[in-house]
């Protein structure tokens, strides 16, 4: 499902028309998740692992009542959170994620979200996925690109990476998306992923990506 075929410079005019087009149609795409601090955009994002956004949304403002704080989170008790975010999946796992990465915050950070990619995948937790929507939503750096289900998916099918590893991914899209486009890039695909190229049944048919995108001839 790719363009064999074509080098990097004309795949990087492809990915600028794709990205303008995504632009004109999804002029406010945003982080769809819900949060005040850079601190709650970070326990969202740690919430959202193999669990819808929406689903996250509706766990959080009860969650950051209770714990208001960096602080708060750190002295909770681990088996009362995991039950307070039970919903989200994995609860266990990310309430022990949440708690052992506020501690970290205080113990590394002086109770401060970090700036750098290097410093907060060193929180538990924080892969490099969680660290870019940080930096890019909290605190509107680029250092990476977001990669989830549709941002790899769609790049698949629009022929601007053959990779499936995320890691991999990034690393193709990096080399020929403008730097300017890293954060919003995500923010595009999703909404594009939501609305049109659903994973199992893309609606070529309506696509505005028609003559940009190789998949529709592909997929016959």
């Amino acid at each position: 499902m790719i363009m064999t075929a074509e080098n990097t410079p004309e795949k990087t005019k492809r990915a600028k028309k794709i990205i303008s087009r995504l632009k004109k149609h999804y002029p406010t795409a945003k982080c769809s998740l819900h949060y005040k601090t850079v601190h709650q955009l970070m326990v969202a994002t740690i919430l959202s692992a193999q669990c819808t956004d929406e689903r996250v949304n509706k766990i959080t403002p009860t969650l950051f009542k209770k714990y208001p704080s960096i602080k708060a989170f750190a002295d909770a008790d681990v088996n009362e959170l995991a039950q307070d975010i039970f919903t989200a999946g994995f609860h266990n796992a990310k309430a022990k994620a949440i708690k052992k990465s506020a501690q970290q915050l205080w113990e590394l950070y002086n109770g401060k979200i970090p700036k750098q990619l290097k410093q907060l995948v060193k929180l538990a937790g924080v892969g490099r996925k969680t660290a870019s929507v940080i930096l890019g939503a909290g605190y509107n750096l680029a250092e990476g690109i977001v990669v989830d289900t549709h941002v790899g998916r769609i790049s698949r099918r629009l022929g601007l990476t053959p990779a499936k590893n995320p890691i991999k991914v990034e690393k193709d899209l990096i080399e020929i998306i403008p730097k300017k486009d890293w954060i919003n890039y995500a923010y595009l695909m999703i909404d594009h992923g939501r609305t049109i190229c659903k994973a199992r049944k893309p609606d070529c048919q309506h696509c505005f990506l028609k003559g940009l995108c190789p998949f529709p001839t592909l997929k016959k």
